[in-house]
Parts: C-alpha cells; structure tokens; sequence
C-alpha cells in the first residue's frame, strides 16, 4: 500500500481558461466558484502551497445580484494613508460605477492573504459586458450552481 502524499510540481501543472456568466446569478456564488477554479480545488492535482489553479473570465459583471438589503448595507472602506481619509462606498453605487472591482474584491478576499493568493488573482479577468477578448485561449464554459 502506498502511502505518499501527492504534491504538484511547478511544471506538471496544466492550465485552462474558463468563462463564467454571471448575469443573474449572486456576487458571492460567482467569485466562490471563481476562487475555487483560480486555487485549483476542481482537479484531483490540488495541492494547497502550490498555485494548480487555472485562468477565469466573468464576463456581465454589471449584471450581478447582492440579495437582501446588502445594496445599501453593505459598505466598501478604503484608507488612503492620509489622516481622517477614510473613504466608503455603498454596494449600489460601487456596482453602478465599477461592478469589475466589486467582483475582484469578492474573490481577492476567498483567496490566501499570501505570496500565493497574489499570484492567483492575476489569473482572472472581469468584464461588464458579453465581450472579451481571450477567445484565443479556447476558454471552456463554466456553470455555476
């Protein structure tokens, strides 16, 4: 019986492109399973301090829903550095005006806070509209539950 635990090699690693339409369908169900393909949890060949993960396109962001009363709950901070400059967003109006950053900073906070999550968030690419412009790479559709 062979007991040695599977760890990928750098040059091992197959990647694909998945697409993702997320029009309609939840803010948070759509940047989970974006999280899930950039880490690589979908292939039997995952290895947790290794990046296996594979590139993901969402296209409609523009078109994603927050349930409940998170459009005017839910509120996006940032600090500038200055003093007394701290700077808030409402869901509305961080969706009317940018939906792409809303959807990074969903996935960006399902990845690891390390050298690895940074690497992994270069490999998604988020577009309002139905277009984009990786149809060279043979992305695959991706269906979100």
């Amino acid at each position: 019986m062979n007991n040695t635990t599977y760890s990928a090699k750098s040059n091992d690693i197959k990647r694909q492109w998945y697409i993702i339409d997320a029009s309609g369908k939840s803010l948070g169900r759509v940047a989970a399973e974006a999280a899930k393909l950039l880490r690589g949890k979908h292939k039997p060949t995952f290895t947790p301090n290794v990046d296996t993960g594979d590139h993901v396109i969402i296209l409609n962001a523009q078109d994603v829903v927050l349930t409940g009363r998170k459009l005017d709950q839910k509120i996006y901070r940032h600090h500038t550095g200055y003093i007394g400059n701290m700077k808030e967003v409402s869901a509305r109006r961080m969706l009317e005006n940018n939906p792409e950053k809303a959807m990074m900073l969903a996935i960006k906070g399902m990845l690891p806070k390390n050298r690895l999550g940074r690497q992994m968030i270069n490999k998604v690419r988020i577009y309002s509209g139905s277009e984009h412009e990786n149809q060279a790479q043979k992305p695959i559709v991706w269906e979100v539950k």
